[in-house]
């Protein structure tokens, strides 16, 4: 009784197996279910990239961060009187104190730039050190249209304040020269000043009693990741090179003139004060400097690392469900043209060895570079899936024509992920090419065994 029962389940079983229709909706949810270990793999190149940035992270705080070069600015303190009114509602004036800030009429940057790699671990960080030198001058006070009253400032307690995003890179103690006097610039914390971290001179100009006065110093610095620049002056002039050949130049304004070759560049800045977010000169508060129009008035160079190893290896994973279903659709028409049989766990464990090939690609990228691990890895898995599939088909023709297949998808993934500006270009090319392949070995398959197949 119970075997007459499986014979019907066994002949449906059999049919399933012979059918076509049937196969390739197992191969579509073997698909899709192999999406999921993809997606381990990603968050995997997430997380060691994550790992990556941390260890950059640690490299800049011992070494020192991204600097920001904040020019210097003039404080002028100014007497103000208050209108004060007493318990008995007699009314006095009473003496009180605001700041008149001035920015530059002209400045002017320039600065060598040496960066490095350095290594924590199998990761590395982008740090450099540079010297600059700057020079300029200030605007002189405008009276009239300020109404301020040049008697009530204090011109013997003015102050010149640069600012510098990580003091910890300061190489030496910056000598600001005002004129022909020289002062040795020391950190100063005072609320009135305009920059997280200031580096501040006091002078007396009681004498000329005029603020349009020069000043130079210069900076031995290093840094790490990227150097930025303020733009503060009226006029403002920047030049920066360097012994890097991949630069990146960011912030709100690119230079009018660069030049990138194989072991330097160079890149210059020339900006007037149309294109500055705050004005020449104000009295009272310091918010015209906030954080907000600071970022809008930011500009510089980023080092970028040769080779993103990271973002390349991302770029990979995520074709691999294209790569796997592309695959899985080629063994298919294999085994349809070959009048041969091929498992359903056949297809699984080809899956897995193209899901495993992508940590292969991680693990090695990591420690020889992102080229190099490509080629390894992709030779790697050709020889497994290929020697795998003329092992059990006992069909080395066969087992030749899909490593073949293979080392092509492969191939083109490689230079998609090398393109930048092309890739979608190639990549729409190289898909078009690929269904049309499809549509040329579909009609060489018999889909029904009662009519004979087209010559």
């Amino acid at each position: 009784m119970e075997s007459l029962q499986s014979l019907p389940q066994k002949s449906i079983f059999a049919q399933l197996q012979e059918s076509v229709a049937a196969k390739l909706f197992l191969i579509g949810m073997l698909t899709l279910l192999l999406l999921l270990p993809s997606s381990w793999i990603q968050t995997l190149i997430t997380e060691r990239q994550q790992r990556q940035d941390e260890a950059i992270t640690e490299i800049a705080e011992k070494w020192s961060g991204a600097q920001l070069i904040e020019s210097p600015v003039m404080q002028l303190p100014y007497k103000t009187f208050v209108k004060v009114v007493d318990a008995a509602g007699k009314s006095t004036l009473k003496e009180d104190f605001s700041v008149i800030y001035i920015l530059p009429e002209e400045l002017n940057i320039q600065t060598q730039v040496n960066p490095e790699i350095l290594h924590r671990g199998i990761f590395d960080a982008v740090v450099y050190n540079t010297k600059l030198k700057i020079q300029g001058r200030f605007s002189e006070l405008e009276l009239k249209k300020s109404g301020i009253n040049p008697d009530l400032i204090l011109w013997d307690k003015v102050k010149v304040i640069a600012g510098l995003s990580d003091l910890k890179g300061l190489k030496n103690n910056p000598k600001i020269k005002l004129e022909d006097l020289a002062y040795t610039a020391e950190p100063d914390f005072s609320p009135e000043n305009l920059f997280t971290n200031s580096l501040s001179v006091q002078t007396n100009l009681s004498a000329g009693k005029t603020t349009s006065i020069r000043f130079n110093y210069d900076i031995d610095l290093r840094g790490s990741g990227e150097l930025n620049f303020l733009h503060l002056g009226k006029n403002t002039s920047v030049n920066v090179t360097g012994n890097w050949n991949n630069p990146s130049f960011t912030g709100n304004y690119l230079p009018e003139t660069r030049s990138i070759t194989e072991k330097q560049f160079t890149g210059n800045w020339k900006m007037s004060n149309f294109n500055r977010p705050f004005p020449q000169q104000w009295l009272g508060t310091n918010n015209a400097l906030n954080e907000q129009n600071k970022a809008k008035a930011t500009f510089g160079v980023k080092f970028l690392l040769p080779v993103d190893q990271y973002q390349k290896t991302m770029r990979s994973a995520k074709y691999s469900v294209l790569i796997i279903l592309l695959s899985f659709i080629s063994l298919f028409f294999i085994e349809l043209l070959n009048k041969i049989k091929v498992n359903l766990l056949q297809y699984v464990l080809i899956g897995a060895a193209m899901i495993i090939y992508y940590s292969l690609l991680l693990s090695f990228t990591e420690q020889i570079g992102f080229t190099l691990a490509y080629l390894i890895a992709s030779i790697a898995t050709i020889t497994l899936v290929s020697a795998f599939i003329g092992t059990f088909l006992r069909n080395k023709k066969a087992a030749f024509v899909f490593a073949i297949i293979l080392s092509i998808f492969y191939s083109f993934i490689y230079v998609i992920i090398q393109l930048q500006d092309m890739a979608l270009l190639f990549g729409s090319i190289g898909l078009f090419i690929t269904v049309a392949c499809l549509m040329y070995f579909s009609v060489k398959i018999n889909w029904n065994k009662n009519q004979p197949a087209i010559a």
